[in-house]
């Protein structure tokens, strides 16, 4: 169990520490802060910059975490607040990835939760430094609701934005 718990906790880690990194440096091919920030703008997300730095941060802090098993309750928490707000914008596109939907962003917050319940296990530092006791379903739950919360109302603060907007056929009338 310890070993398989470590290989989620590498891959998950890798892949939202390269997404952050993405976002803030344009590595990996992303678009870099700018490019990010101005697509965050054009979907909702104001101010656009500022949102998509709060998005690569978390992103890439929770990677750093959770690759070495290090207070994995706060990073599964950002990890599972991030993801539901990338759920929100490919939530219209439906399930599958091959059509614009939201099925990475729930397979990574899914996976950020189940950490939560399980702990990060016996190869992470947590484990080391005595904190791998801030698991199982109490702290699961706990966790998983510290990262829903903010998630949900960064959704809800975009979708007022985009319900309050003028169109410009109407400002004109």
């Amino acid at each position: 169990m310890n070993l398989g718990l470590l290989i989620l906790r590498l891959v998950l880690g890798l892949l939202l520490l390269g997404h952050g990194s993405q976002k803030l440096f344009g590595a990996f091919g992303g678009p870099g802060i700018s490019s990010a920030g101005k697509f965050f703008d054009s979907i909702g997300f104001r101010p656009g910059r500022a949102m998509a730095v709060i998005a690569g941060i978390s992103e890439l802090s929770a990677g750093v975490l959770l690759i070495l098993g290090l207070l994995t309750p706060i990073a599964s928490a950002a990890a599972v607040g991030t993801l539901i707000v990338a759920g929100s914008v490919h939530w219209v596109a439906g399930l599958w990835a091959q059509k614009g939907g939201y099925e990475l962003a729930l397979f990574y917050g899914t996976s950020a939760a189940a950490l939560a319940f399980t702990g990060p296990g016996k190869f992470s530092l947590d484990n080391a430094i005595g904190l791998d006791s801030f698991s199982g379903n109490l702290w699961g739950i706990l966790t998983v609701a510290v990262g829903l919360l903010p998630g949900f109302l960064v959704i809800a603060r975009r979708n007022l934005a985009i319900s309050h907007q003028v169109t410009p056929e109407l400002s004109e009338q």
